[in-house]
């Protein structure tokens, strides 16, 4: 029985989707055997990286309260038994953010969606202080084929959201690296054996706020040795060399993924 929680490859080609699921209220936060370490890590970084994990902006602040409110409450409903004390001193997304293994974003609508307030401790390649401010679309600027493909459906999509309705999706990539505080823009190849490759999924949730009307984005990290899931799971190695193949060459050279289908082919004898 798999040990990792989401792998999400098929036989299919590689593919730009928002592939989002509706949501349950009871599975918002998800809670496993990492999390005292995760937490003490984000504790870590919190003190000692702080301008690179945490970014406030004034119109953030009440949301992140709404926010912070929500997390205790989902806490005490549905894992009754994880501690809910807050530090006092600190700011309520931050407070939030100490308490559950996702990291955490507040995005507000001025006209377009801002991101407003954030804690990131888990960042996958990408700098939490270049996007504070920014709008949806600039955002997800640097991914190739955003503007074309994803553009117009996620912000349709956030200009449709509701309380009463929370939604899921997965994100992976390939890295060469399996620490979770990964914060540089150099996304280079990987590179080294089957050990040394590490799969690593980003579980993303979208929901939105009641009363602030903000919209909260939460990602819970996940890595596994691409080893360890061709242990798991036997048609794991097949399924990521067709999405690696498949992938447009901007997106390669963006993921850092250039030569690795050969590279992988090549250690692991696949033909």
């Amino acid at each position: 029985m798999s040990t990792f929680p989401y792998v999400p490859l098929d036989q299919r080609p590689w593919r730009l989707a928002m592939g989002l699921r509706p949501l349950e209220e009871s599975k918002w936060l998800e809670v496993d055997a990492r999390r005292d370490e995760e937490l003490a890590l984000k504790r870590r970084l919190v003190s000692g990286e702080r301008d690179t994990v945490v970014a406030l902006r004034e119109e953030g602040n009440a949301a992140s309260v709404e926010l912070r409110d929500l997390v205790i409450e989902n806490l005490a409903t549905f894992h009754p038994d994880i501690e809910r004390d807050v530090v006092a001193s600190e700011h309520p997304i931050v407070q939030a953010s100490l308490l559950v293994q996702e990291d955490l974003c507040v995005l507000v609508n001025d006209g377009e969606w801002r991101l407003a307030a954030a804690c990131v401790c888990f960042p996958s390649r990408w700098s939490l202080i270049t996007k504070i401010g920014t709008s949806l679309d600039a955002i997800h600027a640097p991914v190739p084929g955003y503007d074309d493909e994803l553009s117009r459906p996620t912000n349709s999509f956030f200009s449709r959201l509701q309380p009463e309705r929370s939604f899921w999706r997965l994100n992976w990539t390939l890295l060469d690296d399996a620490s979770l505080f990964q914060p540089g823009l150099h996304r280079p190849s990987a590179s080294g054996g089957p050990d040394q490759w590490h799969f690593r999924v980003e579980r993303q949730t979208l929901r939105l706020l009641s009363t602030t009307r903000a919209a909260v984005f939460t990602i819970h990290t996940y890595v596994a040795s691409v080893q360890q899931l061709r242990d798991e799971h036997e048609d794991f190695t097949d399924n990521l060399l067709t999405a690696l193949d498949s992938a447009p060459p901007a997106m390669k050279a963006y993921k850092g993924w250039v030569g690795v289908a050969d590279q992988l082919r090549e250690t692991l004898g696949q033909s």
